[in-house]
């Protein structure tokens, strides 16, 4: 005869694996950008994705094994997502445009997620400063090859490693206007994308030109 009391008890639902890495995924990321890696606990990231805590760590590990997949997890879909935004048939200025787009909307809909992949990973040191390092390494390829892409017709092609620095200064001031927008949210997400694409490629767009600026030449 089954008791009653036991048949009474809820039971986690059999999930598959990667929807339960998921729904662990989503809590620590809210849990985290919250309370910060320190503050966070197991048992609020467990209680929030609706599973026991030894389920927890069998899943994901101990607290900062769980931290490095939420930041790779993150910049993950930050790639991904700036990657398919960008067409091959587009124009260069428009694949650039796209891709400034689609980073702000980002923040502005995963604003937990940017929290962990920038704020929290800068301030916990090693290891998790070497994930947010590697973020910014596949984000500046992915930049610079666009950007050399877009100098193939122009008098004076650049190589991939040519473009790098500037790949390298468009994602450090794409970072840099993320926390400014937050602490002035009135703005729109294209607005935003619209500021940087202004600020880069009015300049960029004189090196696909073949004109530079340097001391000699000043006016």
């Amino acid at each position: 005869m089954v008791d009653r009391q036991d048949s009474d008890r809820p039971r986690t639902r059999r999930l598959p694996r990667a929807v339960r890495e998921r729904q662990i995924l989503d809590a620590a990321v809210e849990v985290f950008a919250t309370h910060g890696f320190h503050n966070a606990s197991m048992d609020e990231i467990a209680d929030v994705a609706g599973i026991s805590k030894p389920m927890l760590y069998a899943y994901l590990g101990a607290k900062d094994e769980l931290f490095v997949a939420c930041i790779r997890r993150e910049a993950t879909r930050l790639i991904e997502a700036i990657g398919a935004a960008v067409e091959a048939g587009l124009s260069p200025a428009e694949q650039l445009w796209r891709g400034l787009q689609v980073f702000f909307e980002y923040v502005q809909h995963n604003q937990s997620g940017w929290a962990v992949l920038h704020r929290q990973a800068n301030l916990q040191g090693e290891p998790f400063v070497s994930e947010l390092s590697q973020w910014r390494e596949r984000a500046t390829r992915l930049i610079a090859a666009l950007l050399a892409q877009a100098t193939v017709d122009s008098a004076q092609p650049m190589r991939v490693e040519q473009t790098e620095p500037f790949a390298a200064a468009l994602v450090g001031a794409g970072e840099a206007l993320v926390e400014w927008w937050l602490h002035n949210p009135e703005h729109t997400a294209d607005g935003m994308a619209m500021r940087l694409m202004n600020m880069v490629w009015m300049g960029f767009g004189d090196l696909v030109e073949g004109r530079s600026w340097s001391p000699g030449n000043a006016r």
